[in-house]
């Protein structure tokens, strides 16, 4: 159902392929600065599996790969205080209408500055 791409840029920082400079890493995540940030503070939360995207992730990932995905948010957001500056937003693309450009699963992080409504109209 999903082929995954090993190929693709974020599976070649995780062999180490292409250096990165961690903001966290641990078993199961790795989180890293965007080369082209969108605000003052954008990382790049990926899953060390070869995940396609959100929905092949959350259907097959063993459930502790889900939550120390999820507990990472968590650590990056204490760490560098994303919530003491007005909160944070999480935008995770699947597929080409939500313009995925990465085929590996990927969570934006945005925070320090106020990032505007989600989309143009202002509807989420």
């Amino acid at each position: 159902m999903w082929i995954y791409d090993e190929t693709n840029i974020f599976a070649r920082i995780l062999r180490k392929e292409v250096p990165c400079t961690p903001l966290l890493e641990d078993d199961h995540a790795l989180c890293f600065s965007d080369l082209y940030p969108q605000a003052p503070f954008h990382a790049l939360l990926i899953p060390k599996g070869p995940y396609v995207n959100a929905q092949h992730f959350y259907s097959v990932a063993s459930t502790e790969e889900i939550i120390g995905l999820q507990k990472a948010i968590g650590v990056i957001a204490e760490k560098y205080e994303l919530d003491k500056e007005g909160g944070f937003r999480l935008v995770s693309n699947q597929g080409p209408n939500a313009r995925q450009e990465v085929p590996h699963f990927h969570i934006h992080i945005l925070a320090k500055k106020d990032l505007g409504p989600t989309l143009a109209s202002g509807i989420v």
